[in-house]
């Protein structure tokens, strides 16, 4: 361990990414909080214009929580776990059905007031765990009400309508494309940018969530 981060551990000590509680050994996420990480299970939520998908947890609990520290909280850094953890899902879901690396974009405006997209941060870990270099190959054109205001699926499907322009089309034209989101709920947001890509003359599109809300019986 270097002196600097000797120094930074001693005035910052490493915290759980879910729990917040401090850190006794090596990792991110401390052994309870990993033994009772909500995995997703089953089959990933269809969503319009793709051919399938992956999703790595339940959204939930404590997860949950974390998960709003790093969308809106400015924990950035959060990423780098929850980027290996995407990784991983993808790898073991995934592997072979994608040649492009992208994400679905947050508005200039989002990304203004937060200080980053979420989403992209997430796909630049997934990126260096796969070396696989990231792609943009869309960007919200529009700034609608957050999708999360909208309970009705239909609403969403029509908050979303037209928010996305292709970007770079010569680089995925032909190709297939997996597309990065944080939380798949109706599926209206990927559904868009699938659509969009698609247009722009992608063969096909798969897409890998962070987490879903599990399914009430």
């Amino acid at each position: 361990m270097s002196v600097l981060s000797w120094l930074l551990d001693l005035l910052y000590p490493p915290k759980c990414v879910l729990c917040r509680k401090l850190l006794t050994g090596k990792g991110p996420v401390c052994p309870h909080c990993m033994d009772k990480l909500p995995e997703f299970d089953g089959a990933a939520p269809s969503v319009r214009f793709t051919s399938g998908g992956a999703v790595s947890f339940f959204y939930e609990g404590q997860l949950r929580e974390s998960f709003l520290r790093f969308k809106f909280g400015g924990s950035a850094f959060y990423a780098q776990t929850y980027g290996a953890w995407m990784a991983h899902t993808i790898r073991d879901r995934l592997a072979g059905k994608f040649d492009v690396l992208t994400w679905a974009p947050v508005s200039r405006a989002r990304k203004r007031k937060r200080g980053y997209d979420q989403s992209a941060l997430l796909c630049r870990e997934i990126g260096t765990q796969l070396r696989l270099e990231p792609i943009q190959t869309l960007r919200k054109i529009k700034d609608p009400p957050a999708q999360s205001t909208l309970a009705d699926a239909a609403q969403r499907r029509a908050n979303v309508s037209g928010a996305y322009r292709a970007e770079q089309p010569e680089r995925f034209a032909g190709k297939r494309v997996l597309i990065i989101d944080d939380i798949v709920t109706t599926g209206a947001t990927l559904a868009e940018c699938s659509r969009t890509l698609l247009q722009a003359g992608a063969s096909d599109v798969v897409y890998a969530a962070f987490a879903a809300p599990r399914k009430q019986d």
